[in-house]
């Protein structure tokens, strides 16, 4: 099976997928900024649109707004989790073709798209997971095992959701035997040499720290400025920073990932790919500079991302600040990262602060019945498409259940465009219809082998 056309049934899915989008779950990082009255009416609605799943299976709401799912199973054994999220990032009329909580549909055929935030991330993939549940307690059918459905308000954000529900399920002795999560998707011409469909799965992912530097000097009239200024420090050190990358590394995974592609990769490169434990020094050298994505796969990378300095331009910055967000890479630590941070900079008068930090997380195995399992059921879906494993280079709720399931994947089971997938977290935002609905048949497939 393949991306495909709407049915009757099909185009009804859809139109209940456009409901949810409309509704504008955005979460801030200050929670008092959050409308929560509008999280309130996506459960509200979800209720309304699906009433066989809440027949079947029993609802907890967790830390406020975070759902909990339970579909009790025929048999004892160990669960499966399915996540989404919710919550989505801001998004003004600016800059939009189409306004971003419109939910407009384009096109037609096979070319049809959905435009709004959330389609992507990570509303697409909730809501099929609701679609294959309700269409599944629709024919009396019951899971072999208990099936519990996650879906997070803050992932954006806190993520504190996801560690309340992990928190709740570790209490009542719950270890689930598969967790599936967003991530990866099925993707075309991300690996040179490499024209069949790839779908990337995410073993694990990077971790996670932001670190704030700040620098505080007497302040005063900017007419008679100090030779340094706080504010040139601070610069000083960013531009330091810049010029000393952290070292790469090829982690197995991406040595598996690399090999594995290899064998699908036409010309020369197909044998410097298969032969990777030979040829890393060059690979090393030719991701460093091949793109932003395959730089980051092999390394930690640091980006400043909030600037701050004198309050008028005229006045001398008494405290200037940035923040630096690290993604620590699979072997490496945060305090690893934080000590390349520091010797970087190489200056006693900036003062490092770490906000937060998260660990990479764990390697989920590429052998067994779990990975089997998913990758039968997405080359049964899009037939002839590549299964790969990869490091996430994002954090997602899923590295919260790592400490209660050693088999944790990152997958969307989407095939997204290099434009498509630029649109996550940017403008634009927008699905094909037709691998949407074929995402709503993966979460089935899976639910009835589970």
């Amino acid at each position: 099976m393949s991306e495909r056309l709407p049915t009757t049934a099909g185009a009804a899915a859809l139109e209940r997928f456009r409901t949810l989008l409309r509704i504008p779950t955005v979460s801030r990082a200050d929670p008092a900024d959050t409308d929560w009255t509008v999280f309130d009416d996506f459960q509200a609605t979800v209720a309304e649109l699906y009433p066989l799943l809440h027949e079947a299976l029993e609802l907890e709401v967790i830390a406020g707004h975070s759902l909990l799912y339970r579909w009790a199973g025929r048999d004892s054994g160990d669960p499966t989790v399915l996540m989404a999220h919710y919550d989505v990032v801001p998004a003004s009329d600016d800059g939009w073709t189409h306004p971003p909580f419109a939910a407009t549909l384009v096109g037609d055929g096979v070319d049809q798209q959905l435009w709004g935030r959330g389609t992507l991330d990570d509303k697409g993939a909730l809501v099929s997971v609701l679609e294959a549940v309700e269409r599944l307690a629709a024919e009396g059918f019951r899971p072999a095992r208990d099936l519990y459905l996650s879906f997070g308000h803050n992932e954006e954000t806190a993520g504190d959701g996801a560690a309340s529900v992990v928190e709740a399920l570790a209490a009542r002795g719950v270890r689930p035997a598969l967790v599936i999560d967003e991530g990866g998707a099925i993707a075309d011409g991300v690996f040179p040499g490499v024209t069949a469909p790839v779908a990337y799965v995410g073993v694990s992912e990077k971790g996670l720290a932001n670190l704030r530097l700040s620098v505080e000097q007497t302040g005063g009239h900017a007419s008679t400025p100090p030779r340094l200024t706080a504010t040139a420090r601070l610069a000083r050190a960013v531009v330091r920073l810049g010029a000393r990358p952290f070292p790469a590394r090829m982690s197995p995974t991406t040595q598996q990932m690399i090999t594995t592609l290899g064998g699908h990769a036409h010309g020369p490169l197909g044998m410097v790919f298969r032969a990777a434990r030979v040829t890393r020094p060059l690979l090393l050298a030719v991701f460093t500079r091949l793109s932003d994505e395959t730089r980051a796969l092999v390394r930690t990378t640091h980006a400043v991302t909030e600037l701050s300095g004198s309050a008028a331009a005229n006045v001398l910055a008494e405290r200037a600040t940035a923040t630096v967000n690290l993604r620590i890479a699979v072997g490496s630590s945060v305090a690893d990262a934080a000590s390349h941070v520091r010797r970087a900079i190489h200056d006693d008068g900036v003062t490092i602060e770490a906000l937060e930090a998260t660990e990479p997380s764990p390697v989920s195995p590429t052998t067994g019945a779990a990975w089997e399992l998913l990758s039968e059921i997405i080359t049964a879906i899009y037939p002839g498409t590549v299964v790969a494993p990869y490091i996430q280079l994002g954090a997602s709720d899923s590295r919260r259940f790592t400490t209660i399931c050693d088999h944790v994947y990152r997958f969307s089971p989407f095939r997204m465009s290099a434009d498509e997938r630029a649109t996550l977290h940017a403008r634009n935002e927008r699905i094909h219809v037709g691998t949407w609905l074929s995402g709503i048949d993966f979460y089935e497939a899976l639910i009835r082998r589970r």
